[in-house]
């Protein structure tokens, strides 16, 4: 498994930055004027605008160094910077993310790496997809400063939290561009400047390498949890280090890099093959029968709509939540919130089967790729949770879910999208499920079937009684 992509941090890694107070005030007087040319007056001299911008920035910092959510710009200026306004600002809902990208270009002086130039045009050369992942509360400040810089084409894919909605050092967001670039995250490099969001980030999404390239800010905040592959203080260093890996490329025999219709890869489903729930919505049930409420007189058909427009991505997990209890007669916000409280404390409350940990290890000591494909009405990043508690949240090359790519189980693209990450065929994988109908579907795709903790009518080409038994199947030995 050699290195197919590399991925690139923005700010502190392609260009650097340094800020001041006074920089800053002088140049409020223009933030001033685009917002008067918006109808916004505030009747603030620059520095107390200045202030109320840095102090509630720093209130929303806060909040998002401890929840890695990032939020729409809009919600950042109405609930954190004007939060105390008791102005009609309903004009900053349209204009909010320019601003906000105005904020992030002129509240820092931003300066190209020299080298960065040459260093893109000798990494494209050598063969490598290039990407780039950076936290930032705006959508346009990364694409304008690409842009200026004159390197936006090296770039694909570009992906933002403003974007994905969350924040490194999450996996989920380093899944989520390795997926874009169909890349297995074994095969990707990150680079960045910050250790705790950079480094540690790309090794939880079991990146292969993650390097650090040195800053020279203070950022006053801890940098700690993983150690980097490599520290480098100019990206021409980076250079030595691809150089290595592109020779193994092509030292590696032909032979060796294309192994036929092997098995080169394992998928699994998650919930109900790597961990379970002994009572799974038991906790919800009772509070909906603490509530008066009969259950089961709200039709199947119904509820399964709900969850499948929330597993595919059509409807928030909260909204989810509330659809279904509204079909059960709970709307008192009060007891909306705390129904899906209960839900949500609920979901983590799981145990991992018995060797699963130590085989997954295993597999991955033999080089299989290993991936997941799952139903999920949440979030990637809790199901991500859940694999990091049983200590094995690091080992996976594809995360597909079904939330992001917007299709189930048995949808045959489900699959295929986990294939195509991987660059396999269909015969070179093996999908391990415990339903009948997703074995049933990666059957159909033409993979081969494992069932584990399986469904009394589960058909399958190989049957397991205990996790550990998959590492001893004849078809991977």
């Amino acid at each position: 498994m050699t290195v197919k992509t590399i991925f690139f941090d923005m700010g502190g890694t392609i260009d650097t930055y340094w800020h001041s107070p006074e920089m800053r005030i002088a140049a409020t007087a223009s933030l001033q004027t685009i917002l008067a040319s918006h109808g916004i007056q505030l009747h603030l001299s620059d520095t107390q605008l200045y202030e109320k911008i840095i102090n509630g920035l720093a209130r929303y910092h806060q909040w998002r160094l401890n929840s890695l959510n990032e939020l729409a710009s809009s919600q950042v200026w109405r609930d954190y910077i004007f939060g105390d306004s008791t102005q009609d600002l309903s004009q900053l809902e349209n204009v909010a993310d320019d601003l906000m990208a105005w904020i992030e270009t002129h509240y820092y002086a931003r300066k190209m790496r020299p080298e960065i130039p040459a260093v893109l045009e000798a990494v494209r050369t050598m063969g490598y997809k290039i990407g780039l992942i950076s936290n930032v509360n705006s959508r346009g400040q990364v694409p304008y400063s690409l842009r200026e810089y004159g390197i936006s084409d090296y770039f694909d894919p570009i992906v933002l939290s403003s974007v994905y909605g969350r924040r490194k050092p999450d996996p989920s967001i380093f899944h989520y561009a390795a997926r874009l670039a169909c890349t297995p995250t074994s095969e990707c490099i990150y680079i960045g400047d910050r250790i705790a969001r950079d480094i540690l980030g790309a090794k939880r999404a079991g990146y292969k390498f993650a390097i650090q390239i040195q800053h020279d800010f203070h950022h006053g905040e801890s940098d700690e949890g993983a150690v980097p592959d490599l520290v480098i203080h100019d990206m021409n260093e980076l250079l030595d280090f691809l150089h290595a890996d592109f020779q193994l490329q092509l030292d590696t025999p032909m032979a060796e890099r294309a192994m036929g219709t092997q098995i080169r890869a394992i998928l699994f489903d998650a919930d109900g093959v790597l961990y379970y729930r002994k009572d799974k919505n038991h906790e919800l049930t009772s509070f909906l029968v603490t509530m008066g409420v009969k259950v089961d007189q709200v039709p199947l058909t119904q509820l399964q709509h709900f969850r499948s427009q929330a597993a595919t991505g059509k409807m928030p997990f909260d909204e989810y939540k509330k659809a279904v209890l509204k079909l059960y007669g709970i709307t008192d916000p009060h007891l909306v919130a705390q129904a899906i409280k209960i839900s949500k404390d609920g979901s983590h409350d799981i145990d991992h089967f018995d060797g699963v940990r130590e085989t997954l290890e295993e597999l991955k000591k033999r080089h299989f790729y290993l991936g997941i494909v799952t139903d999920t009405a949440q979030p990637l990043y809790i199901k991500l949770n859940k694999l990091e508690r049983g200590g094995f949240g690091h080992v996976w090359d594809t995360i597909i879910s079904s939330q992001e790519v917007g299709v189930q189980k048995p949808d045959p693209r489900i699959y295929e999208y986990a294939l195509k990450q991987l660059d396999l065929k269909p015969g070179q994988a093996i999908f391990v499920g415990h339903k009948s109908a997703e074995l049933a579907g990666a059957r159909k795709v033409g993979m081969n079937t494992v069932a584990f903790n399986y469904d009394p009518d589960a058909i399958a080409d190989y049957y397991l009684d205990h996790f550990s038994q998959l590492a001893k199947l004849p078809i991977i030995n």
